[in-house]
């Protein structure tokens, strides 16, 4: 370590500089902790410039002495016939600790402070609410399984199973506190995107056989005959998620729209939006409800429910044009082997009137997104001409839009006059044409006056909240859900949302740069193995992203072996707020 004074225009600045060699090799250095200006060390030092800088160099030679002592050569017996002791815990997870900084940058002490000021318990609530957290992201289980998790960590819990369960309770009961108390500290962690909030709706099955008032039978998205119970999602224009909500499983889907989004108006300050959503949840209602307020709406159009003129209209190839020109393009003439005809996105806008609403309909036409469509029935009628060829009964009732049933006809034989056993199964192909005549068309409704470009691409990000239903049902395993009380229910879907919030802020941080498989199982595989005298020696295989985690992070894990008082170090600021 060594004294150095930068000189400015107006001032002196005093600092420790470190000088070492970087992972290449290569002589550098860097600001190892700044003293002050030479302004505001003189007075201290009787105005003696001299003693100033006697006193840098004395504080540069504690700092030499400090870093040596931490980064020295530890010499750790190892005896091959002496046994390790029986039932110790030795291997502990460290990739939490990542996830506990975004969850101390998310203020969650202030959160729990609040929370606790109204609620009459004993137990650390929000140690068990983190915990619970981690374990849905690293470790998703069972309750029971989740606690066994936490006695994994670094920090061991001081809390017993039973105080888990009754958290559940108060989590159950403060779930609108924190969802809007998360929204609001999220901007701490990054600027939260709500000029766009995008709104889906999944169910998640009970491995139950009687419904109750939540669970109850309805169509489930896994086509599963268990009790469900729906959960509506808002997401802002970033893929973070912004609030949710659950409903009974019967429930009609187009009738949790607005509840929820009053709550975001009312609680998250958000009142000026685009709405984007799916032709299933666009419903009049619902769309006249995002016309007013200053808000708008983008959602899909089915083609194939458009009303006669307007579906001619919108599949007629003439008046077409490229996004960003204004010459007229009949598609039916384009040559699509073409690859710049081929990547290009073509559209038309139709104003669509009705009594309550003005609203104009974009349609798309892609001559890839035809292709893909082309490709998908192509395996779909491969895998209808082997039911044919099976001879096996098809169900009477196929409602699954995908289902290649849907190409197979049936025609009965009959013999003068009367009605046969036998009846024939081949390939529909009026229905293959009218499937057909759809390809490579899309729509998209809208109230907005803007660019078409624009509105295209509002929709287009739609899919990252069906990527965040995907997360929370795979990567979280958000279902089955064995839980029974209804507030205990509520409680774990409000730990998935926080859990998904996280790991979003988590991508976001990491640049977008790694799969979600890849972040949690590099996580999950953190591990360091704890030498009761000497600290902690890393377990897990360093890569490119465990470097970019502990870049981004400002701590690291991965040194040969790691002091206790350093792990402890590690620890305290993985809890500071950024």
């Amino acid at each position: 370590m060594r004294v150095s004074i930068s000189k400015s225009t107006n001032a002196e600045q005093v600092y420790i500089i470190h000088s070492f060699r970087d992972r290449n090799g290569k002589s550098t250095s860097k600001i190892f902790k700044k003293l002050g200006s030479m302004d505001q060390l003189l007075p201290l030092h009787d105005n003696d410039r001299d003693k100033v800088i006697a006193w840098a160099k004395q504080q540069a030679k504690l700092a030499t002495d400090s870093y040596k002592k931490e980064n020295e050569t530890i010499s750790i017996p190892f005896h091959p016939n002496m046994q390790i002791k029986l039932n110790e815990q030795r291997n502990f997870n460290c990739g939490y600790l990542f996830l506990q900084s975004l969850c101390s940058d998310l203020r969650f002490d202030n959160i729990c402070r609040n929370i606790r000021n109204r609620h009459d318990y004993e137990y650390p609530f929000q140690d068990i609410l983190l915990d619970m957290v981690y374990a849905r992201i690293l470790y998703p289980a069972s309750k029971k399984s989740t606690y066994s998790f936490a006695q994994t960590l670094l920090e061991q819990p001081e809390y017993d199973l039973h105080h888990m369960y009754r958290s559940l309770s108060v989590l159950a009961g403060e779930s609108d506190y924190i969802q809007s108390e998360l929204y609001r500290n999220s901007h701490f962690v990054h600027s939260r995107n709500t000029k766009i909030l995008y709104y889906d709706c999944t169910n998640y099955y009970f491995e139950i056989e009687e419904s109750d008032e939540l669970r109850k039978y309805g169509k489930s998205k896994e086509h599963r005959p268990n009790p469900i119970v729906g959960m509506g999602l808002f997401m802002d224009a970033d893929g973070i998620p912004l609030a949710f909500d659950i409903y009974p499983g019967s429930q009609n889907e187009q009738k949790t729209l607005k509840p929820l989004e009053q709550k975001v108006i009312r609680d998250f300050e958000c009142s000026e939006f685009i709405f984007c959503s799916d032709s299933g949840l666009a419903s009049q209602d619902n769309r006249l409800f995002n016309d007013m307020g200053g808000r708008g709406y983008v959602v899909t159009q089915s083609l194939k429910k458009l009303k006669q003129e307007y579906r001619e209209t919108a599949l007629d190839p003439k008046q077409f044009r490229k996004l960003g020109s204004n010459e007229w393009i009949d598609i039916s003439a384009l040559d699509e082997t073409n690859p710049e005809v081929y990547e290009t996105i073509y559209y038309k806008e139709v104003p669509i009137e009705s009594k309550k609403l003005s609203e104009t309909m974009i349609v798309t036409y892609s001559p890839k997104y035809r292709a893909y469509q082309k490709k998908i029935r192509e395996q779909q009628l491969e895998r209808a001409k082997k039911l044919i060829e099976s001879g096996d009964k098809l169900k009477k009732e196929r409602r699954n839009p995908n289902d290649p049933a849907r190409f197979v006809k049936k025609t009965s034989v009959t013999e003068y006059g009367e009605v046969a056993d036998k009846e024939i199964y081949e390939l529909d192909k009026d229905m293959i044409d009218k499937e057909t005549m759809y390809d490579g068309f899309y729509a998209v409704v809208t109230d907005i006056e803007g660019d078409a470009a624009q509105i295209i691409n509002i929709n287009k990000r739609r899919w990252q909240i069906e990527e965040c239903f995907r997360i929370m049902k795979t990567e979280f395993d958000a279902r089955p859900v064995y839980l029974r009380r209804e507030d205990r229910i509520k409680a774990h879907f409000l730990i998935c949302f926080i859990a998904l919030m996280i790991f979003r802020l988590l991508e976001i941080r990491l640049e977008k740069e790694y799969t979600a498989e890849q972040i949690i199982s590099t996580l999950k595989k953190m591990e360091v193995c704890r030498l009761e005298e000497y600290g902690y020696i890393p377990t897990y295989t360093r890569t490119e992203l465990t470097d970019k985690l502990h870049e981004v992070f400002g701590f690291r894990t991965d040194t040969e072996i790691i002091k206790k008082s350093k792990m402890r170090s590690i620890i305290k600021k993985s809890k500071e707020k950024q």
